[in-house]
């Protein structure tokens, strides 16, 4: 469980300060060697494996709407289109899914906490990150409201997924 907190932060840190800093790719190489790790230690690795790459995809999804509507802005990547959201901010979905089953796996038993705690984590992640230089909230109100209510829904959808996998692998067993 210190691992997956800690891993979480490096990563979210590294992914972050990486893109603030014009290094976009540092912080998604850093982040793909703590998920690695992470499904290096899991007892369940398939439904890890589908967790962390479904997860990545709701996130290229979900932040790919919020840049269409223009309501954020990232720095250009490197050899990445600049219609989808940047490779440093689907690993940040990843590695939040790498938290479902350990270190947020209490919040399993808890759904209206989960809703809450999206609506209120999910936007302070994004405003932090626009704080330290990551990206842009051109309308701050808009791109608020769409990430309270899109991680409101975000949290608990990806646990019980998360729970789903788990299940689903351990009857398969």
């Amino acid at each position: 469980m210190v691992f997956n907190i800690i891993g979480f932060q490096i990563g979210w840190f590294a992914c972050v300060l990486g893109a603030a800093y014009q290094a976009p790719w540092l912080g998604v190489f850093n982040a793909l060697f703590i998920l690695m790790l992470h499904c290096k230690r899991s007892q369940h690795k398939q439904a890890e494996n589908s967790l962390l790459f479904l997860a990545a995809l709701f996130g290229l999804v979900f932040d790919s709407l919020l840049l269409q509507l223009g309501w954020v802005a990232f720095e250009p990547v490197a050899y990445w289109p600049d219609a989808l959201s940047p490779p440093w901010m689907i690993a940040l979905w990843a590695l939040f899914a790498s938290t479902l089953n350990l270190s947020l796996n209490w919040l399993k038993k808890y759904t209206l906490l989960a809703y809450l705690l999206g609506a209120i984590s999910g936007p302070l992640c994004y405003w932090a990150g626009e704080r330290l230089g990551a990206l842009h909230l051109v309308n701050f109100n808009m791109a608020m409201l769409y990430l309270a209510v899109g991680w409101a829904i975000a949290v608990p959808l990806m646990l019980k997924l998360a729970t789903t996998l788990m299940n689903k692998e351990i009857n398969r067993v």
